[in-house]
């Protein structure tokens, strides 16, 4: 059976969609559609797996607590090693952002 990435978006996103796609005991593949939507003030994410992550669609910026700051547009990439401190600057308001996130 197949789905598609960009079906099944609310025209509403009053928060962020976090969707499994496939999970196993060592992977775990998430869409995520997020519309504006940012890190809280103040929070920084440490996840204990590493994270690579695509953005498909929309644009956004992740910065790191050394003070580095990437924005990324669609088709760029970047892998997130295990307690990299990170957080979500923003994300577009305009369209749709649609990242696929791979924690591993």
């Amino acid at each position: 059976m197949s789905e598609n990435l960009f079906s099944n978006i609310p025209a509403s996103l009053p928060d962020e969609i976090f969707e499994t796609i496939v999970k196993s005991e060592y992977v775990h593949i998430e869409r995520i559609v997020s519309k504006g939507h940012k890190t809280v003030e103040n929070k920084w994410y440490d996840q204990e797996k590493n994270e690579w992550v695509l953005l498909i669609k929309g644009s956004a910026q992740i910065s790191f607590d050394q003070g580095m700051a990437v924005v990324l547009k669609p088709g760029d990439y970047m892998n997130i090693p295990a307690h990299k401190k990170h957080r979500v600057d923003w994300t577009d308001n305009d369209v749709e952002t649609i990242w696929l996130a791979v924690h591993y």
